[in-house]
């Protein structure tokens, strides 16, 4: 392992991580790159845990999509340990599927069947959040190394800001296209029904409420039809 080329290339990617416009790209490019840039990976994804409902993020292999679910219907495996992020653990490396796992004893024999030879995880995590976890596999038993690791963490903690970050920025354009469709809908109600800001704003929390409709998709409708519901 050439650690000062490694060094170079994960510079450029973190520029390139920061340049991408989507958090889908972003995390493309996260998964896309731990295949390029550590030694051993035939297949890369990112696991991502709502409750014990898993979901697989711009996986590069099927492999990828199949273990996740794997998990999910089994409620075991090292990828949704990883993604929990309340086992203390941040790294995981399986050297040899071929061998017994007893701390995964069903998710390993199906592994196997799926063609899975040696895996490593990765929690994705930042000072503030756990954002899930960076899977890499191999179909060759011993495939990764230490030094494959050791990059796969480096790439990891760049990974991990990049998420966030692209999320962040995801959340606030959110929250701007939706104070923007708000402020429209609340002007047609104001023109169309004689009311002030506020009334017009209580209109459409009140609707929301009974409704159990978003905010958001009541301030759409108006904005579409020109009146509630």
């Amino acid at each position: 392992m050439d650690w000062r080329v490694f060094a170079r290339k994960m510079a450029s990617l973190a520029r390139d991580l920061l340049a991408q416009d989507t958090v889908d790209a972003t995390l493309a490019r996260i998964t896309a790159s731990a295949v390029e840039l550590v030694p051993g990976c035939d297949a890369s994804g990112i696991l991502l845990l709502h409750g014990k409902r898993v979901e697989t993020v711009a996986p590069t292999h099927d492999l990828v999509i199949e273990s996740d679910r794997l998990q999910e219907r089994l409620g075991q495996g090292p990828c949704f340990d990883a993604a929990r992020g309340d086992t203390g653990e941040r790294v995981f490396r399986i050297a040899d599927f071929t061998r017994e796992q007893p701390r995964w004893p069903a998710y390993a024999s199906r592994a196997r069947d799926l063609g899975v030879g040696s895996m490593m995880g990765f929690l994705l995590f930042t000072e503030d959040e756990d954002l899930g976890a960076l899977d890499l596999y191999s179909r060759h038993p011993g495939s990764f190394t230490e030094d494959s690791e050791t990059a796969g963490w480096l790439l990891a903690s760049h990974a991990a800001v990049a998420f966030s970050s692209a999320r962040s920025q995801a959340q606030m354009e959110q929250a701007v296209a939706t104070r923007h469709v708000i402020g429209e809908a609340m002007g047609i109600l104001m023109g169309s029904h004689r009311l002030t800001e506020d009334q017009a704003f209580d209109v459409l929390r009140r609707f929301s409420q009974e409704h159990n409709v978003k905010l958001r998709e009541v301030a759409r409708r108006v904005c579409e039809h020109g009146r509630l519901g």
